[in-house]
């Protein structure tokens, strides 16, 4: 009796463990940003993206994101570690700056429901002359003189939420998630090498 009452003690402790373990990373669908890029890549196919491919630690996957279509995500770990750290999403590009705003705030909405209040927001054109047409700030974003980032701070990492654009790739909005714990490692192995 005492043995199998010190068996499920153990069971208990060891199901606590693993619990606080994988929930002390950030989660990106649900899924703990940890582990080798293969072991997240995999999760990730099982909650429907596509893998497209993977070079230099950054795979890249497309898919659904946050009821946004056909979004494409890189998952990016540091290639000497093996180890998942950072993974950012690209929306679909958009050729209008109310479509492109609406993404952004719809966004940065859902975040500070989810995260709480911003730790940092700047939302401004960084142009002293500009026209307030939608033509002309879509203009603006092209041409790289568009500051809209807002970033959360979590006990568990960072998420950034941001406008860019360029002539060549077009205006879309960006979210990246860095897992705290992982980052840590991979920055005190870059410290190391210094």
């Amino acid at each position: 009796m005492k043995r199998n009452l010190f068996l499920l003690l153990f069971a208990i402790a060891t199901l606590s463990t693993f619990a606080q373990t994988t929930s002390e990373h950030l989660t990106f669908k649900g899924v703990p940003i940890d582990g080798t890029l293969t072991e997240f890549v995999s999760k990730l196919k099982q909650k429907g993206l596509t893998h497209i491919g993977t070079e230099d630690g950054t795979a890249i996957l497309k898919g659904d994101f946050a009821a946004y279509k056909n979004c494409t995500v890189a998952a990016i770990a540091l290639k000497q570690k093996n180890l998942v750290a950072k993974v950012g999403v690209m929306f679909p590009s958009l050729e209008t700056w109310s479509s492109l705003s609406n993404n952004y705030f719809s966004l940065k909405e859902m975040l500070t429901k989810k995260y709480g209040e911003p730790e940092v927001c700047i939302e401004e054109f960084q142009t002293k002359i500009m026209q307030n047409d939608d033509n002309s700030k879509i203009h603006e974003v092209r041409m790289n003189r568009c500051k809209y980032v807002t970033g959360y701070t979590t006990k568990k990492g960072d998420i950034e939420l941001q406008i860019k654009g360029s002539f060549t790739d077009g205006c879309y909005v960006t979210l990246i998630y860095f897992d705290k714990i992982n980052g840590e490692v991979i920055e005190a192995e870059a410290m190391e090498d210094l």
